[in-house]
């Protein structure tokens, strides 16, 4: 709540914490004008996550406040307002080279497959696990194929020390394949390759491309 409560305010233009305050000192809620909600934009919270001040600490989230901080973007639709949110988070989106694809059988469907349309799109050039690059070929597009990291070299972790590679989509289940891609999310980590662990991030991160124009514009909370 001491996070999510300022941004609704700051995303709404109502101060909730304030009108929370006085209902629970007995104020009526008709005792407030509680209409006039900003629905001119879209707002999109990013943590704030500082994994590169501690080395050797995987960048996987779980129960535990890792955040050190949060920004917010706001803009006209819901990909300029992710676009906002990444660059004010330190994400810095590509627009061009190449993106590598490992996804789970779970995640290749309508979501995933968005994603991987919209960067080949952009003309990014695909790179792509085994049963990933075959799935993408079903779908009308080419990828060129990189083993996995017990699979022999080279291996997608060679690629990245190459920094061959500029964009990641990795979405990984079970102990084994999360504990192979460890290295991987290491060096996307001090190399400030951006890096989606879950379908809706990629297709989100995609969108935010696709959508990129020169001269965003900055919106006011006071407005």
């Amino acid at each position: 709540a001491s996070r999510t409560v300022p941004f609704v305010a700051k995303a709404t233009g109502l101060p909730v914490a304030a009108i929370a305050a006085r209902v629970m000192a007995g104020e009526p809620l008709s005792a407030f004008t509680l209409t006039g909600v900003r629905a001119d934009r879209f707002a999109v919270k990013e943590a704030v996550l500082p994994f590169a001040r501690f080395p050797g600490v995987d960048t996987l989230l779980g129960p535990e406040m890792r955040s050190t901080g949060e920004v917010m973007g706001a803009d006209i639709s819901f990909s300029r307002a992710f676009l906002k949110a990444q660059m004010g988070a330190g994400t810095d989106l590509p627009d061009s080279g190449t993106c590598f694809v490992s996804i789970r059988d779970v995640d290749k469907g309508p979501i995933m497959e968005e994603a991987v349309r919209l960067v080949s799109g952009l003309g990014f050039q695909l790179l792509a696990t085994r049963g990933t690059a075959a799935w993408i070929r079903t779908l009308g597009m080419d990828a060129e194929e990189i083993n996995k990291v017990y699979e022999g070299r080279p291996d997608i972790v060679d690629r990245l020390k190459d920094k061959g590679v500029h964009l990641i989509f990795n979405t990984t289940e079970g102990a084994q394949a999360i504990e192979d891609s460890r290295e991987i999310r290491a060096i996307a980590l001090y190399e400030k390759i951006p890096y989606y662990t879950t379908a809706a991030g990629s297709r989100a991160a995609a969108r935010a491309m696709q959508d990129r124009t020169e001269g965003l514009e900055v919106f006011t909370l006071q407005a």
